[in-house]
C-alpha cells in the first residue's frame, strides 16, 4: 500500500491535490470493500452449510485440524406485534426494551411538512463531495 494511504503521511500541498488523494484513497477502500464482501459472502454460506448438516447428524460437534465446531443455541427476542409492544413501553415506561436512535428518514420527512419534533435538534454534519474531472 502507498505510504500516502497511510494514516498520518503529510497531506499533499493543496486541497486540489487533497481531492485527488482522497478519491484514490476512497476507491481503493471500496474495491476493498467489494472483496471483503465477497468473503463475507463465502463466510455465510460455510456457516450455513454447518449448521444445516451438524444439526442433521447425531454429532454435538465436528473438529478440522485446527478449530472445532459446534451447534449452539440461544434465545434472541423477535417482535411479531410492534404496536402490542409500543404499547407496552408506553404503559411501563420500559424504554430501555428500545435501541435510542431516531429514523433519518421520518423525522426530515416531520420536518419537511412543517412538524418539529420535541427532544430532536438539527445537527449540520459536514461532508465532502468530490467529483470527477
Amino acid at each position: 500500500m502507498k505510504e500516502e494511504y497511510t494514516v498520518g503521511a503529510p497531506m499533499p500541498r493543496s486541497i486540489g491535490l487533497c481531492a485527488d488523494l482522497y478519491s484514490e484513497v476512497r476507491e481503493l477502500r471500496l474495491a476493498m470493500q467489494k472483496h471483503t464482501d465477497a468473503v463475507k459472502e463465502r463466510e455465510t454460506e460455510i456457516r450455513e452449510y454447518i449448521i444445516n448438516n451438524l444439526s442433521k447428524s447425531d454429532d454435538t460437534g465436528a473438529a478440522g485440524k485446527r478449530y472445532r465446531a459446534q451447534i449452539v443455541r440461544k434465545v434472541v427476542p423477535s417482535v411479531t406485534d410492534w404496536t402490542k409492544l409500543w404499547d407496552y413501553v408506553k404503559k411501563t415506561g420500559r424504554f430501555d426494551l428500545l435501541q435510542k436512535r431516531v429514523s433519518d428518514t421520518a423525522v426530515k420527512d416531520s420536518w419537511e411538512t412543517g412538524n418539529e419534533i420535541p427532544g430532536v435538534d438539527r445537527f449540520h454534519a459536514v461532508e465532502v463531495s468530490i467529483t470527477k474531472l
